[in-house]
């Protein structure tokens, strides 16, 4: 949550132009106030906030006294936590004199005692937040030092902070400096000639530079326009050699689409093949990433299996457990990360911990895996971000190869998350003698049609035969709706009902269908809805079954069923058709007309899908 923007370069440039640009491409992490600090030619920091989104703030500075040319700055876009998002909360802040600014993403825990403690030194504290602790621990660090020495400042104060941050510091004392510093959240550093950037993530700076450093825990920036310092909390130099980013610049870019979430559900048959690309080939596995644990024995022992993970991921992890346990017979527990750590979990090197994160830095799967491991827990990270913070606790990595998710909920996240634990369920089937050869290329195979299988789904949708913009239209004014299935169709039904509750606003619950009659059924009416996930199954009858119990209840009936199942029509009121697959694959097709359904219910109500209200793409602190 949280997006922070910084420069500083050797020749007067538009610096307000790049931070404003810069935000945009990191509106999806926060979007309840933003702000820039720009150094002016009077030597001076001109500062911009404003409440709202992003475009509120352009509005601003447009009308306004805009900052002329610059060679230093800082932005932020806000996901808010402590204290509402108004003007005065919202970042940079400033410290008492007005030439230091901060921004900040994160958490200060122990912001309450800090703040006494800083007013009983005759700080004073304009905002609500936690965040301005950080600017006036700076400030009585730099200005109580003979010297000024603002890297040093920055280290010194944060030595103080118990939490989680990643910040940004400029001074106008220092118009060549920008201090950048990380713990527990995600913070990047451009690298080009006489110019440096620094970002919470790689779509804000990618037109200016490809060349990236990635910080990590614990280490400070300090970014000149000549070149970039990277050191410990304690000042310890650190050599990095930079990543070379490969996207394509339109990844990161609507493409013509109104609007990513529909761009990045049109993307899913290019992220599922990618995921499989050089995994699936000849009719085998090639899974390169186990080979380090394999040559370290870590799989050898395995007795159960744990995968931590949250949101959409947690769903994800529900799929894994079915397919994991039907072909490598071992036991799966999926736990939430917010609270496996406060369970007291019985892990050790027996337990082999999968985490599930798309940013990689999803703050309560961090937390839990950290403690996994030192219980002796070997661990596998499944995510899309290259060197993000879960890939150093991982003894092998996963990545989605999903391409940059700008919309906040996921789609090709998810389908590509559960595409690299199918392969993972194959290999350990495999690996225990519990998958024979023809078995695999089977599995294998059914994998292979996926991608134009969804692809299928997605032309169906734009064509003149569409069912689901017309059905979403229709139910955009229903205000609950229920969402059922047995098997992996329950979990299916829960991530559908996740994408309609986040973006259209409308409440929507997932239930097992045999649960359904043990209470919730209560719930039901004429003005309450029913989606059932009906694909092709060995509980296909019992499904069936439970919708009809619910069609005595006089609720509308909508289906999603495999293609050339005209027995489901008697049962349903509308039906949303996939093509057919094997079982266990049915998530990977059944996901995406519920996708739709809720992108196009919450267009017709109005709602702004890619930044729906009060939530924000990565979820840095617990």
């Amino acid at each position: 949550m949280c997006g922070i923007i910084g420069y500083v370069g050797s020749v007067e440039t538009d610096v307000t132009s790049i931070l404003l640009d810069g935000l945009s491409k990191l509106e999806y992490r926060g979007y309840d106030s933003a702000g820039i600090a720009v150094l002016n030619s009077s030597g001076t920091i001109d500062l911009h906030r404003r409440a709202g989104k992003i475009a509120n703030l352009v509005a601003t500075v447009e009308n306004g006294d805009r900052p002329g040319d610059s060679t230093l700055g800082i932005g932020h876009t806000r996901w808010a936590t402590h204290g509402r998002p108004n003007d005065t909360n919202a970042h940079p802040h400033p410290d008492c004199t007005g030439s230091l600014t901060v921004v900040h993403n994160g958490i200060i825990e122990n912001y309450a005692e800090l703040r006494l403690e800083l007013q009983k030194d005759g700080h004073s504290f304009k905002s609500e937040t936690d965040s301005e602790v950080l600017a006036h621990l700076i400030e009585r660090e730099y200005f109580g030092a003979a010297n000024h020495d603002l890297v040093l400042a920055v280290r010194t104060a944060l030595q103080r902070v118990t939490g989680a941050y990643s910040i940004g510091v400029v001074s106008q004392e220092h118009p060549d400096l920008l201090v950048g510093a990380r713990c527990a959240g995600p913070l990047i550093v451009g690298l080009s000639e006489n110019q440096q950037f620094l970002a919470s993530d790689i779509p804000a700076i990618l037109k200016h530079t490809r060349r990236i450093l990635i910080l990590e825990e614990g280490e400070v920036a300090e970014l000149r326009p000549q070149g970039v310092k990277l050191t410990t909390l304690y000042g310890t130099e650190i050599e990095r050699e930079p990543m070379i980013v490969d996207w394509d610049i339109e990844a990161a870019e609507k493409g013509g689409y109104p609007h990513f979430m529909l761009k990045e559900i049109h993307e899913q048959p290019e992220a599922l093949q990618r995921a499989l690309t050089g995994r699936v080939r000849d009719g085998a596995l090639h899974l390169s990433e186990l080979e380090r644990m394999e040559h370290a024995g870590l799989l050898n022992n395995i007795q159960r299996i744990l995968i931590v993970a949250c949101g959409s991921s947690y769903h994800v992890g529900m799929i894994a457990k079915y397919a994991i346990e039907k072909w490598a017979r071992i036991p799966v527990e999926t736990v939430t990360a917010a609270e496996f750590r406060y369970s007291d979990p019985i892990v050790g090197p027996e337990t082999l911990c999968i985490a599930i994160t798309q940013s990689g830095e999803t703050a309560d799967t961090l937390v839990g895996i950290r403690q996994a491991r030192e219980r002796g827990a070997p661990v596998i990270a499944v995510t899309n971000v290259v060197s993000s913070a879960i890939t150093r606790l991982a003894d092998a990595v996963f990545y989605l190869q999903a391409g940059p998710e700008i919309c906040v909920v996921a789609t090709k996240s998810f389908v590509s998350s559960v595409a690299v634990l199918y392969m993972l369920g194959l290999y350990l089937g495999q690996s225990r003698g519990r998958i024979q050869p023809e078995q695999m290329r089977e599995f294998l195979t059914a994998m292979e049609q996926l991608p134009n299988q969804i692809r299928h789904i997605l032309q169906q949708a734009t064509s003149a035969d569409d069912v689901i913009e017309p059905l979403a239209k229709r139910m955009a004014h229903i205000s609950s709706i229920m969402f059922i299935g047995r098997g992996v169709g329950y979990p299916t039904a829960l991530e559908g009902a996740l994408k309609l509750k986040e973006i259209s606003y409308i409440h929507a619950e997932g239930f097992p269908a045999g649960e359904l009659k043990h209470g919730s059924i209560a719930l039901l009416d004429a003005e309450t809805p029913l989606v059932g996930i009906a694909t092709a199954s060995h509980v296909y009858e019992k499904v069936v079954s439970n919708i009809q119990e619910v069609r005595a209840r006089d609720a509308h009936i909508i289906v999603v069923a495999t293609e050339g199942d005209e027995n489901i029509r008697q049962h349903a009121d509308d039906i949303m058709y996939v093509p057919a697959t094997l079982e266990v694959f049915s998530p990977l097709l059944a996901s995406i007309p519920l996708q739709l359904f809720a992108y196009h219910i919450a267009i017709a109500r109005g709602c702004n899908v890619d930044q729906p209200r009060n939530l924000a793409k990565s979820v840095t602190v617990e």
